[in-house]
């Protein structure tokens, strides 16, 4: 009977991590098997020394894995490179060895007196991220006010916590019920809190506390560097900005090292390539274009014509195919590149012939330049993202905080309560891709921000916020600059002027109405406002917002005939309407184009005029059947799309 259960099956179960369940299977095995009961006590006694043992690798294993955690959140701060990315581990780290739903944490707004949501992990309700919870409000709240962690097993029916509308809305969309929160303290300040929550009941082991109290430190250690971070680096640009200007007042060092030196100096300072230039003439003299890479100056010292494109061209390719400076007649190229992209070109024509030293030094500005043409086009998407974000603020929800997004306004030199032009963007269809639509918005981003504006990408299109009064004007401006840089066409429609955060919502919906508009009237490739649409632009605004009964009264009247004979009939009179006008009546074309015989086309637009009457033809008639089939189907497309 011993070989049918022996304690030795224990060890066997916790060899391949049995689950508590099965450690009975001996003990019913055994009774089934008749052993007695002093065999069935030690059988018993060795299951629950069993069940220990495994008790006490579980919880060495979950050590384990809290420690390895606490090691890797350690090893972030060691290479701290990106303080959202170490919070974000943080957080993400808590949630899983916790083994909750949803991670969290929230941060004290000094300025408000509340804390506001930073980093969230398993969470799906937008209102939820965008909780801010008052001192002393909601179990956050209170954490903060106190310094000192709490939890509940349930949150909503907690009466230890004060509640609010706003906070136990939130709550509730996520779902959650049981929440674990404690502070970030440095030093005897608190910060912030780290949470951690579910969405079913459940009780918090003192050690689940004491394990998000260290990651809590963690993440408090990793803003604190984030913020010495900072300051040291501002504390280094001023001291380089220091050392730049006692270089600036150094004259005696030879010419080449006074050369490479100054531009060395140029990029510590942050300068610019104006600043460039003016180096490069200062040591080897003569006159001095900076172009990008579409031919455009950036900065010019001297009295210099631009050179021919196609010479340009040729230069530049020769220059990179060759890594140096080349000469062509009186003036020398060198190219602006990084990797394998064209940035510009520098054009010298110098006072005296150049030697290879001074070739050396246009080679070197030229790398300068491509530093900090890169560097500018970092910082410029950098702030395109930042005016990105504020514009779709302002656009895409119903303002909630006008001072809030004011003063966002101001930061970034923008008066939101002067008149603004919207403007929507969208390129040719058939030619739209990625890389299109990435430059659009690289240049929209910069055009607006050279404007004093906003832009932002929306759903495949681009929007801009344009200070002035005058919108189709603004929408002529985009598609003529912006055409010009991408190489193929672009439609704009403009909305607006207004002024005030609250009403540019409005015209940034009028703006793609009036884009929309465009496009259903063959005008792609075009800037118009709506207002310069006239009645044609408040119809397809009215069918592109759906409040189109009106449109729907015209359409009836105009084209309904022929519309309900095709849905009878299953006959082709609409489209046949159609290609008669798209190829200016001419009946064989309009033949061709529908792959019937020039008798079917005749006999179909006679019975077009047995339903629509013997007037239809005429010029006014005909334009409003035109401008009737134009509205169906942009219609007929909105209701299948």
């Amino acid at each position: 009977m011993d070989a049918v259960s022996s304690p030795i099956e224990f060890l066997e179960l916790l060899e391949r991590e049995a689950a508590p369940v099965e450690f009975e299977g001996p003990l019913v095995a055994a009774r089934s098997a008749g052993l007695t009961a002093e065999r069935l006590g030690e059988l018993e006694q060795a299951k629950v020394v069993a069940l220990r043992v495994r008790a006490l690798l579980e919880r060495r294993r979950r050590r384990e894995a809290e420690l390895s955690g606490l090691y890797d959140t350690a090893s972030d701060l060691a290479g701290l490179r990106d303080s959202d990315a170490v919070l974000r581990a943080i957080v993400r780290r808590a949630r899983h060895l916790l083994g909750t739903d949803v991670a969290y944490m929230t941060l004290v707004d000094d300025e408000r007196g509340d804390t506001y949501m930073r980093v969230t992990d398993g969470s799906i309700s937008a209102r939820f991220q965008g909780l801010r919870l008052p001192m002393g409000a909601g179990l956050g709240g209170l954490v903060a006010q106190t310094g000192s962690p709490y939890a509940t097993a349930n949150y909503p029916e907690d009466e230890r916590f004060h509640h609010t509308g706003e906070i136990d809305a939130g709550v509730g969309e996520e779902g959650l019920v049981a929440i674990l929160g404690v502070p970030l303290r440095l030093g005897a300040r608190v910060i912030g809190v780290l949470y951690a929550a579910n969405r079913s009941a459940r009780p918090f082991a003192r050690e689940e506390v004491s394990l998000l109290l260290s990651l809590a430190a963690h993440a408090a250690v990793a803003i604190d560097t984030a913020r010495l971070l900072a300051e040291t680096r501002a504390a280094l640009a001023e001291l380089s900005a220091a050392n730049a200007t006692i270089r600036a007042h150094s004259a005696s060092v030879e010419r080449a090292a006074a050369a490479h030196d100054r531009m060395t100096a140029l990029v510590l300072r942050g300068g610019g390539v104006e600043d460039v230039a003016a180096a490069v003439t200062g040591v080897l003299g003569g006159a001095l274009l900076a172009l990008d890479a579409e031919g455009r100056i950036l900065a010019q010292v001297g009295h210099l014509a631009e050179p021919d494109r196609a010479a340009r061209h040729e230069a530049v390719a020769a220059s990179r195919t060759e890594g140096r400076s080349v000469r062509r007649g009186d003036l020398w190229y060198a190219a602006v590149v990084a990797g394998t992209e064209n940035l510009g070109t520098l054009v010298l024509r110098p006072d005296e012939e150049l030697v290879d030293a001074d070739q050396r030094i246009l080679e070197r500005a030229a790398l300068v330049t491509a530093l900090l043409l890169l560097f500018r086009q970092s910082v410029a998407e950098a702030e395109g993202r930042v005016r990105g974000e504020l514009l779709d603020d302002l656009i895409a929800r119903p303002v909630q905080d006008p001072a809030a997004l004011h003063a966002r306004a101001r930061r970034l030199g923008v008066d939101l309560d002067a008149p603004h032009i919207l403007v929507a963007v969208g390129d040719d269809p058939t030619a739209n891709s990625a890389s299109v639509r990435q430059r659009i918005a690289s240049w929209a981003a910069t055009y607006a921000s050279t404007q004093g504006g906003l832009a932002a990408a929306r759903d495949g299109r681009v929007v801009l916020m344009l200070p002035g009064g005058d919108a189709g004007s603004a929408a002529r401006a985009v598609v003529r600059d912006l055409a010009r840089v991408t190489g193929r066409p672009v439609t704009a429609g403009a909305g607006g002027p207004s002024a005030g955060a609250a009403s540019l919502a409005e015209s940034a919906r009028e703006a793609d109405r009036c884009l929309t508009a465009l496009r259903a009237l063959g005008r792609a490739g075009q800037g118009a406002s709506s207002a310069e649409l006239g009645f044609v632009g408040l119809l397809l605004g009215a069918v592109e917002d759906g409040t189109d009964r009106d449109v729907a009264r015209f359409l009836a009247d105009t084209v309904g005939p022929v519309v309900d004979y095709d849905a009878r009939r299953g006959t082709a009179l609409v489209r046949t309407l159609e290609a008669y006008f798209g190829v200016g009546g001419s009946l064989a074309r309009a033949a061709e184009l529908l792959h019937v015989h020039v008798n079917t086309v005749t006999q179909r637009l006679e019975r077009v005029g047995q339903l629509l009457g013997p007037q239809w033809q005429k010029p006014d008639r005909a334009l409003e059947v035109q401008l009737a089939l134009r509205l169906h189907r942009l219609r007929d497309h909105q209701r299948r799309g």
